[in-house]
């Protein structure tokens, strides 16, 4: 049986009390991860959604006000996240605290199963990766781009959490070691209002500016030396074909 670290979850077990700050900071991201999860899944069922790992509801709560699915389950390792997502009182979600690995659901038991920045969390990538494309149709997956430049030579454990560190290529190639199948991506980054919430109107405006105008016109370059985010959706590899 894996089990997530013991210290992995005393990290995660109070992260969510109360902070406005960071509270408004991951709406923020909530509004670029549902765009990305728009984006990718346009065409793709969307009615009964699961979040595995859906923090304090941020991203649920802003699919829920876009009509984009009916029916939502979040599942979380946090017991402060589950009780914030308690109190926002989502319509038709409801949400379980799980052990960090076994989802507790039948095969294709939800049509889209998201993993939004949390594979960069997780002892098992692997093992969540595969589980999520069997309970579900198709699986969004967004990680930060940190396998870059910048990264440091040796690991230090933060608060954050961050354990796996991915570029493009190893986040694809991960997914599709796993048996399933990438049916669309892309390398994106955070809309301006979040730099400008991080860093104030002038830094937060010059800084989105320059990373969006490289992105652009060196897209290869630019995730090599600077942390983006990279969005994708996978479903499993049809064995019969």
């Amino acid at each position: 049986m894996l089990s997530v670290n013991e210290k992995l979850v005393q990290n995660y077990a109070n992260y969510y009390e109360d902070d406005n700050t960071l509270t408004e900071w991951r709406r923020l991201g909530a509004i670029d991860k549902c765009k990305n999860i728009a984006r990718l899944c346009p065409n793709l069922e969307n009615a009964n959604i699961l979040e595995i790992g859906c923090g304090e509801g941020a991203i649920l709560e802003r699919l829920a006000h876009l009509r984009f699915g009916s029916q939502f389950t979040g599942l979380e390792i946090s017991p402060s996240a589950v009780r914030q997502v308690q109190e926002k009182k989502i319509p038709n979600c409801e949400v379980q605290l799980f052990d960090g690995y076994d989802l507790p659901f039948p095969e294709k038991r939800f049509d889209l199963a998201i993993l939004s920045h949390v594979l960069e969390h997780v002892e098992y990538p692997r093992r969540l990766i595969h589980d999520a494309g069997k309970v579900a149709k198709t699986v969004f997956i967004e990680v930060p781009l940190e396998d870059n430049w910048r990264m440091s030579h040796d690991f230090v454990f933060d608060r954050v959490g961050h354990i796996n560190f991915y570029n493009p290529r190893t986040i694809r190639s991960l997914v599709q070691s796993c048996g399933m199948t990438v049916l669309d991506a892309y390398p994106c980054h955070s809309a301006l209002p979040s730099y400008i919430f991080r860093k104030g109107k002038l830094r937060g405006t010059l800084s989105y500016w320059f990373k969006e105008i490289a992105l652009r016109t060196t897209p290869s370059l630019s995730t090599s030396a600077m942390t983006y985010h990279y969005s994708l959706v996978y479903k499993e590899t049809d064995k019969s074909a």
